[in-house]
């Protein structure tokens, strides 16, 4: 099988390299490294390229934009695709409001450059795209809610679960990040419906692990642990830092990909996280990290909540689980905790 993935360097697209390499698979990494240019020296990638480049053999690096249509189009033309794995994307709300078009254009329009590429080029191949639970905008905040002593809950039995993919995506503030996904996901499952290609978008809680190059503006966890064993500023945007999220290791991510690919189901959509049990308050995850580390960050509190946050949102995966029965979540929030304070640590010591 030939394997194309976006955002190669980045966390999802890393570990999708790493997983497909080692099945035996050629793979092309479509990755330039925007993540440096929107978020800076802490927001590189090139270690991360560095790494799979060394380590895995099959995989060949492609230093082109998904918003240069006709790159995108020679590139799958000329690949022989069966499986692509499309992670690239802008991921923050702060800085899809300061830079409008680039999120768009990224998201959205490289989206469809990839699909449109795929019908003319790859019909048959599978094709994932990496989508989020900000599609649901702040929907999830309008359910009934119970304030804990460190965290907010849902308080009607019905989301015991978590939120499934039944929850609306109208009528709601997404924020401008929010609408440029949605676009990328509705596509995807319309290229799926309309052309009977074999498409799903992925609607991702907290996807966490290792090899997150995390900053302020996106990758929580990474970045909290970063921020932690520095003991360094780390600001909490609203809602007491009590805002629930749950955490999914990139290897679970992939392999949910994986089971996905082998039986796709055209124009399907799926929520995909940690769930329930993965699922901890800004201030747990705080004290979860010092407890490994006997560190913290130092805090500071800002009363404004990120546009388009959610306060509580954990997954509900049944309709996943009923399609990919033999799918296995293999990481839980302790095992993920620990191996990223010891990546951190390790990281900061070389």
């Amino acid at each position: 099988m030939k394997v194309l993935v976006t955002g190669s360097a980045g966390l999802v697209g890393s570990e999708a390299v790493t997983f497909f390499d080692r099945l035996g698979f050629a793979v092309d990494g479509v990755d330039n490294n925007t993540r440096a240019d929107f978020f800076g020296p802490r927001g590189d990638t090139t270690w991360n390229r560095e790494r799979l480049e060394a380590t895995c053999a099959r995989y060949t690096h492609v230093a082109i934009d998904i918003r240069d249509r006709a790159a995108v189009g020679r590139l799958v033309a000329a690949g022989g695709y069966e499986l692509v794995i499309h992670a690239a994307a802008q991921p923050s709300h702060d800085l899809a409001a300061s830079r409008p078009f680039d999120d768009f254009d990224t998201n959205a329009v490289g989206t469809l450059n990839l699909l449109e590429a795929c019908r003319r080029h790859a019909p048959d191949a599978v094709f994932i795209t990496v989508s989020t639970n900000k599609v649901y905008g702040d929907n999830p905040n309008r359910l009934p809610l119970v304030e804990l002593e460190t965290r907010w809950d849902y308080a009607d039995p019905a989301h015991a679960q978590g939120i499934d993919e039944a929850m609306s995506i109208e009528g709601c503030t997404h924020s401008l990040f929010g609408v440029s996904k949605v676009a990328a996901d509705v596509l995807t499952q319309e290229y799926g419906r309309y052309f009977g290609m074999r498409t799903a978008a992925f609607r991702g809680g907290c996807l966490t692990g290792p090899h997150h190059s995390g900053v302020e503006l996106h990758g929580f966890l990474s970045y909290l642990v970063a921020q932690a064993l520095a003991e360094g500023p780390y600001t909490i945007f609203g809602y007491q830092g009590k805002q629930v999220r749950d955490q999914i290791h990139s290897a679970d991510v992939v392999s949910a990909f994986w089971a996905f690919a082998q039986d796709p189901r055209p124009g399907e959509v799926y929520n995909l996280g940690g769930g329930k049990a993965n699922a901890a308050s800004l201030r747990e995850c705080v004290e979860m990290v010092a407890a490994r580390s006997g560190t913290r960050p130092v805090l500071t509190y800002d009363e404004a909540n990120r546009v388009g946050d959610h306060i509580c949102y954990y997954t509900d995966m049944a309709k996943f689980r009923s399609h990919y029965p033999g799918w296995r979540q293999e990481w839980t929030l302790d095992a993920i905790v620990d191996e990223m304070v010891g990546a951190m640590a390790a990281k900061l010591s070389a």
